[in-house]
């Protein structure tokens, strides 16, 4: 067998427990309690809160390391890093003043990009160094994409799904069986082609990318479960924030903490969240940033959960829609800014 090393980002361990198996443990969890997780009522409020506070909106917050919170970075990068949260809350604030409901839609379409660019993006680091055929590297990126596409075909074309990704009717929805029938067959080949392409170059290597395929098949698993075969907001929602939240904060964490090492950095930040029990304090700026987005929304919004945001209660309720046309997107906005961000950060030739 092949000598040459893995492809780990960071080390076998914490990218096995960050960054590949989350997908694995979250679909693991709800298998072993299917009438829990099929149920469409709702989330239990501790479960929610460990899910989107702790995890969703904690995760959106992680790009502040990587930007705004490094002065290096932030110098060379400030027009940019200032322009996109202004041009995203204008378009935000003209999209809801036209229908609030395309404010969410086009967000949700923004946040699915987001989500499906990030398994890309985690395939081709895990694919860095590898040395093979064009064709063999398209099979690949055709893969993870269809293992997040398909999925996303399924929703729009089988209204019955209970669940969203943001509000009701964000997603276009047509019920149409013919498109379903076809795009579940090029998946299911799509899918042969891979393993057959994988059979072969363990025969030929004698040698496997490990972490490259445990990412395809946690992708593959945790988006046809969360959105195919189980129609639940619970299930949708741990499959989907759990493999995607975690991994992120895993590889700003990674990433950020080799700069550190390698050259103390000049923000007593970023020193204080990166070095001896820096994940600590990492882990608690961010659940404190989702807390207080979190509270306001509820606070000012929703209502929902009053008692998990008691210092948010005494906030009055907007109803004016005027004045909800500027403050939810501004309340949306570190979703917004981070989602168009990524798009920045981790390119091969970024300056980030």
């Amino acid at each position: 067998m092949d000598n040459r090393k893995q492809p780990w980002l960071n080390s076998k361990a914490t990218d096995i427990i960050f960054i590949l198996s989350p997908a694995f443990l979250s679909l693991l969890l709800v298998l072993l309690f299917p009438s829990q997780f099929q149920n469409a009522s709702g989330i239990p409020v501790a479960y929610w809160v460990i899910l989107i506070v702790f995890i969703d909106v904690a995760h959106v917050y992680s790009t502040l390391y990587r930007t705004y919170f490094n002065p290096n970075t932030f110098n060379k990068q400030s027009s940019l890093l200032i322009i996109i949260p202004i041009t995203c809350y204008i378009i935000g604030v003209m999209l809801y003043h036209f229908d609030a409901l395309w404010f969410w839609r086009i967000l949700a379409y923004l946040a699915v990009y987001h989500f499906v660019r990030q398994q890309y993006g985690f395939m081709r680091l895990y694919s860095r160094e590898e040395k093979l055929p064009s064709v063999i590297k398209t099979i690949d990126k055709i893969a993870i994409y269809t293992a997040t596409l398909y999925p996303l075909i399924y929703w729009h074309f089988t209204p019955a799904r209970n669940f969203n990704w943001f509000v009701e009717g964000d997603f276009f929805s047509f019920e149409n069986n013919v498109i379903i029938k076809y795009s579940t067959a090029t998946y299911l080949i799509i899918i042969a082609i891979y393993c057959l392409k994988e059979i072969y170059l363990i025969i030929k290597l004698k040698w496997i990318n490990i972490p490259k395929n445990l990412l395809v098949a946690g992708t593959f698993l945790s988006w046809y479960f969360g959105i195919v075969y189980f129609n639940g907001d619970m299930a949708f929602t741990t499959l989907n924030v759990i493999s995607h939240g975690i991994p992120y904060m895993a590889l700003i964490w990674f990433f950020e903490k080799k700069k550190i090492d390698y050259n103390l950095s000049k923000s007593r930040l970023l020193n204080l969240c990166f070095g001896e029990y820096g994940i600590v304090y990492f882990l608690v700026i961010l659940i404190l940033f989702a807390y207080l987005e979190e509270g306001l929304w509820d606070g000012l919004i929703w209502k929902e959960h009053q008692s998990i945001f008691k210092p948010f209660t005494g906030l009055p309720r907007v109803y004016s829609n005027e004045f909800l046309a500027l403050l939810i997107p501004l309340l949306a906005l570190p979703q917004a800014t981070h989602y168009v961000l990524d798009g920045f950060i981790w390119k091969q030739k970024s300056k980030f």
